[in-house]
């Protein structure tokens, strides 16, 4: 019931004033006036009271004593903004984060070379698809709203997520991963409309950035579940996140997630481009790696620079995803690695998604390292760095760096004071 529940010393109040006289609508009126100039604070009003605002009436805004922020990714790296007032990388808060949903507020940012955000109106915006197909189009923002729409969730991470022994928090070791729900059209809806030719067997995305971002991926990838996005979590896209409209190719590194997307090119081979430069690997193996994100998982409580209380029950919890489908198991180490353990996954394994895992721990006060693990539905299992190295015969060292994308297992120790520091360092 929306209505509040009358309380019996309001009730006794009502009676009394129509004793006295009052008429009913003569308590309405004064109970007008009490909203309209809230009660000081006194022994029954404790608090504080938040005034009505046009910022709360129009969008709404957190309480001030909540203050998750993003931060410039690598720390210390290069500003976000820098000193000509561009975005760079900016990541998420994920040791303040409950759920598996990101705030679009708090979603993790990536540019193309750290190019100027383009402020675009929608009204003007179009999509063309042209190349090996029998009818190129293009459409327009009000086109793509006409066709069946699709709402997913998805995690996007950029393939600069990687752990080290100098980074002090979850943060900075993984704040560069985050998971929305994403509205728009199938691309497969898109190109079945244009007519495919025989001989199409890639395609390359494009936005509308300074420097233009744009990133190839083969023609069943796009028959199979990208995404033309125009919403995010309810509300349109924002800036930062490609308005008016991306591209989620689910499970792909965030390079492939093409943000103001403004032309989409149909054709018969492998294009370079200049998202692409950089990313490609000349080692066959490392280069599979390079485009499928995960298994991977991270506790985020507790996590670097947290500190336990005391001794006592504590959730462990964090959050698991893979480029390879749904998160089928996560397990939680509490010695090191010697025993695992299975967590529950406490919110939907949807495919190429965070799902949020919990683990119930008595901690007795000894110093220890916790660690988690994640199995994808289709049987890979994340790896310890050890491992890593084995597979490729480079030192075993905790703190190398991973070839192709670091979905390594990240351990945090915990001292005897309860302070949590990262485990590689």
């Amino acid at each position: 019931m929306e209505s509040k529940r009358t309380s019996r010393r309001e009730v006794l109040k009502g009676g009394a004033a129509l004793a006295g006289g009052l008429t009913l609508g003569d308590i309405a009126s004064r109970q007008a006036q009490a909203h309209d100039h809230p009660p000081t604070p006194g022994p029954e009003n404790q608090y504080p009271m938040i005034h009505g605002s046009k910022e709360l009436t129009e969008y709404g805004q957190r309480s001030k004593y909540v203050t998750s922020v993003r931060i410039q990714h690598p720390p210390g790296g290069r500003p976000s903004p820098d000193v000509f007032g561009k975005q760079f990388h900016i990541a998420t808060p994920l040791q303040d984060s409950v759920g598996s949903i990101t705030p679009s507020s708090l979603h993790y940012v990536a540019t193309t070379r750290g190019s100027y955000m383009p402020d675009i109106d929608p009204r003007e915006h179009t999509l063309t698809i042209h190349g090996l197909v029998d009818n190129p189009l293009t459409f327009t923002m009000d086109d793509l709203r006409r066709f069946p729409s699709v709402t997913r969730v998805h995690f996007i991470e950029c393939a600069g997520n990687r752990h080290n022994a100098k980074q002090k928090d979850v943060q900075e070791t993984h704040g560069m991963t985050s998971c929305a729900e994403w509205t728009g059209v199938l691309l497969s809806t898109l190109l079945k409309e244009c007519g495919l030719k025989g001989t199409a067997k890639w395609f390359v995305a494009e936005g509308a950035e300074e420097i233009k971002g744009a990133s190839s991926m083969q023609i069943s990838k796009a028959m199979d579940d990208c995404i033309i996005a125009y919403g995010m979590n309810g509300e349109p896209l924002r800036p930062q996140n490609g308005f008016p409209v991306r591209i989620i190719p689910p499970g792909f590194e965030g390079i492939f997630h093409t943000k103001y997307l403004r032309r989409i090119k149909v054709v018969d081979r492998y294009y370079m481009t200049y998202n692409d430069f950089g990313h490609l690997r000349k080692d066959p193996r490392e280069h599979a790696l390079s485009e499928q994100i995960g298994p991977k998982s991270v506790i985020t409580y507790p996590s670097g620079t947290q500190q336990l209380p005391g001794k006592g029950f504590y959730e462990i919890t964090g959050l698991a995803w893979s480029g390879g489908g749904a998160v089928k198991t996560v397990e939680v180490s509490t010695d090191g690695g010697k025993k695992w353990h299975l967590a529950a996954l406490k919110t939907p394994p949807y495919r190429m998604a965070h799902v949020r895992f919990a683990y119930p721990w008595h901690w007795d006060g000894n110093a220890t390292e916790i660690l988690s693990r994640c199995t994808d539905e289709i049987g890979q299992v994340q790896p310890l760095r050890e491992q890593i190295a084995q597979w490729w015969n480079v030192p075993v060292e905790r703190d190398y760096r991973v070839p192709g994308l670091d979905n390594s297992i990240m351990p945090w120790k915990i001292a005897k004071d309860g302070k949590v520091t990262n485990g590689f360092a």
